[in-house]
């Protein structure tokens, strides 16, 4: 199966990015081709055969990625698979590109994989890393309802048949609402531990737009894709979650000015999922509430 993979840089880690690029040069199997999009900067120097894409401005993570995904061929369906990976990350392993080959290739009911993501100091794998509710084992591989979206593999037949990441989302939450679509459509999802990403511990509060596009996006989220009677209730949980967090009061104004606006703001199509895919969300550990 062919292998292509995407990478989006705002062109503030060169070194970072070269490191990652040469990573994925040493996957063991056939030769992966690789896009990176320059997301409102200029991309830093590249090794020679890698393709670049230069945007005017920044269209958020998912755009971004959207813009990758055409860049080889509509859908990204010139190639198989593509790898979606974060500019500051380094495979860890030469054969991840060849586990992912040989996932898709036992499993046609497979769609995506989401890679684990590990310091690459402590070895430690944060627990907001690991797609499932029982996340306090990483090193288990199960099915799972979401993926992490600077580190997965996602067959491009699914992007061709439930369509590409939310552009509109900008940041936060675009990885489950493709994830929603794509088991909606039949297809499955894997968390697989033994295919790592490094990267650096962080904190997604870390930028300044997290607290209001986070629940802007849950709001959206959920108006496209939950059936009307379970809106209420995945929303109502999380703003319980929140709150029970005790954010400070400048990060709960924004979460809530983020609220309201996922509700006054155009989401996009609504295509609610079925209640067959909420009982197989229920079934894989994470019913559509939570």
């Amino acid at each position: 199966m062919s292998v292509g993979a995407v990478i989006i840089t705002m062109g503030n880690r060169p070194q970072e990015l070269r490191a990652l690029l040469d990573s994925v040069a040493k996957q063991d199997g056939d030769p992966i081709e690789v896009v990176v999009v320059g997301n409102g900067a200029p991309v830093p120097d590249v090794p020679d055969g890698v393709r670049t894409i230069e945007l005017p401005e920044n269209l958020g993570i998912p755009g971004g990625r959207n813009v990758g995904i055409e860049a080889f061929g509509p859908g990204g369906t010139d190639v198989d698979i593509l790898l979606f990976l974060d500019d500051d990350g380094l495979l860890a392993n030469t054969d991840t590109a060849q586990l992912c080959r040989d996932a898709f290739a036992a499993d046609p009911e497979l769609g995506i994989i989401s890679f684990r993501i590990a310091d690459p100091d402590t070895g430690e794998t944060q627990r907001r890393h690991v797609p499932r509710l029982r996340a306090s084992d990483p090193m288990r591989s199960s099915r799972v309802t979401t993926f992490l979206g600077g580190a997965n593999a996602v067959r491009t037949k699914v992007i061709a048949e439930v369509g590409p990441l939310p552009g509109e989302f900008f940041y936060a939450h675009e990885e489950t609402d493709l994830a929603w679509r794509a088991l909606n459509a039949g297809w499955m999802i894997d968390y697989r531990s033994d295919m790592v990403l490094l990267h650096p511990t962080t904190a997604p509060s870390r930028h300044a737009v997290y607290h209001r596009m986070v629940a802007r996006n849950r709001v959206w989220l959920a108006r496209r894709n939950l059936p009307a009677l379970l809106v209420p209730v995945y929303l109502g949980v999380w703003m319980l979650l929140t709150l029970a967090r005790r954010p400070s009061a400048p990060a709960l104004k924004a979460w809530f000015g983020g609220f309201k606006e996922g509700w006054t703001t155009p989401c996009g199509p609504r295509t609610p999922m079925k209640w067959r895919t909420v009982w197989r969300l229920t079934r894989l550990g994470r019913p559509p509430v939570i």
